[in-house]
């Protein structure tokens, strides 16, 4: 069966409203200058994540966004973005979705086959789920509901 043969009514594009952003995992944010740069990006927003212990940065690229993620201690080897460097290096970390329904898409993932996990709804600005990359061609998915109201 090719891929045009499959039947995708049941897939997620009814609860996706965007491809949001690549991730990428990196030592050091501040490294990153000519990256961006290269990918014609423009600052536009910073922070912690909620538990404190990684850094992110996003710039808006002529089509979508960017996201550099670094842990906040380079040290803890249990940190999950250390691991990833350990493992791998710097590089595509995850790849996030804007969804409209944080649930429906886990369950909807799920159904479908894909190893959904850290599903965690008991935020009121950030509503996320993952796909494990095992299930998904080598890529970890993160699935979001947010809203995107004015900065």
């Amino acid at each position: 069966m090719t891929s045009e043969q499959v039947d995708l009514t049941p897939a997620l594009g009814d609860l996706i409203e965007r491809l949001d952003h690549i991730s990428i995992a990196v030592e050091h944010i501040d490294a990153t200058g000519p990256l961006v740069a290269l990918m014609g990006g423009t600052f536009y927003e910073s922070g912690l994540n909620h538990g404190g212990d990684f850094h992110w940065t996003q710039y808006l690229l002529p089509s979508g966004k960017l996201e550099l993620i670094a842990a906040v201690d380079p040290t803890d080897e249990a940190h999950f973005i250390n691991i990833f460097l350990a493992r791998r290096g710097e590089g595509l970390h995850h790849l996030t979705f804007k969804v409209t329904d944080i649930r429906a898409a886990a369950d909807r993932a799920s159904d479908l086959g894909f190893s959904v996990f850290g599903f965690d709804d008991t935020k009121t600005d950030w509503k996320e789920a993952f796909v494990h990359p095992k299930s998904a061609h080598g890529v970890l998915i993160q699935l979001a509901e947010f809203d995107d109201g004015p900065k």
